[in-house]
């Protein structure tokens, strides 16, 4: 079964690497065909005629190259596409979008292309990524220095993450609000819960158990500085 299931991953990737020279093909052919040592009426009408893939084709080669790290080829073939092609709304390929142009520092077009595509959950966790490291990139080069954790807490408040890619339940200190209402439920019945508690409110919470034990060691730290909690409000 081993066998067979590394025979099958071979074959994907080399369906996908074929896809990919073929598509490079196509685009030099086209490349060739439209520059002006053509000198033909042929070549005139052809190099107005933008290369068409179907949406699968498209699919297909973004998410091979993504998978594969290759962004550089990545960002060839997005410009090989023509415009209609970019504007379709493929989820792949708004993707591929996003990823290029985090990758060439055009953060204002990663902005636009990940609040104006509703991208489903399953790429919610990248997207978010790429939305939170641009911003502390920006912020970084404006200041002059890395950030703190303070100063990455502070611009995600400034910019949070648009609807499109996410689910609309807030996170408080990198936890889900239902994560942390079972914490707080919890302490609110035992401040010092057994390890067996942990790890059942870790299995509930889908946290780990370091960040359950961390969590209450830091709620019971504040509990007993009140004055340095209302300080920070």
């Amino acid at each position: 079964m081993e066998h067979a299931g590394s025979a099958a991953a071979a074959g994907e990737e080399g369906a996908a690497e074929q896809v990919l020279l073929h598509t490079e093909l196509l685009a030099r052919n086209h490349h060739a065909a439209s520059s002006p040592s053509s000198s033909s009426s042929s070549s005139s009408s052809s190099s107005q005629t933008p290369l068409a893939f179907s949406p699968d084709h498209v699919a297909c080669v973004c998410e091979a190259l993504q998978q594969g790290g290759n962004l550089d080829r990545l960002a060839r073939f997005l410009w090989s596409l023509p415009p209609s092609d970019l504007l379709r709304g493929n989820e792949s390929l708004m993707k591929a979008r996003a990823l290029v142009a985090f990758h060439q520092g055009i953060y204002a077009e990663l902005y636009s292309i990940l609040e104006s595509h509703n991208f489903d959950s399953s790429n919610h966790p990248l997207l978010q990524e790429l939305w939170y490291k641009a911003r502390y990139t920006e912020a970084e080069r404006a200041r002059g220095r890395p950030l703190g954790a303070v100063d990455k807490y502070r611009l995600r408040r400034k910019y949070p993450l648009p609807r499109t890619i996410w689910d609309g339940e807030e996170t408080v200190y990198c936890f889900k609000e239902k994560s942390r209402n079972a914490l707080k439920e919890l302490y609110k019945q035992n401040r010092y819960p057994s390890p067996a508690e942990k790890r059942n409110l870790a299995k509930i919470t889908g946290l780990s158990l370091t960040q359950v034990s961390n969590w209450f060691k830091n709620r019971r730290q504040r509990d007993r500085n009140p004055s340095e909690t209302q300080s920070k409000r």
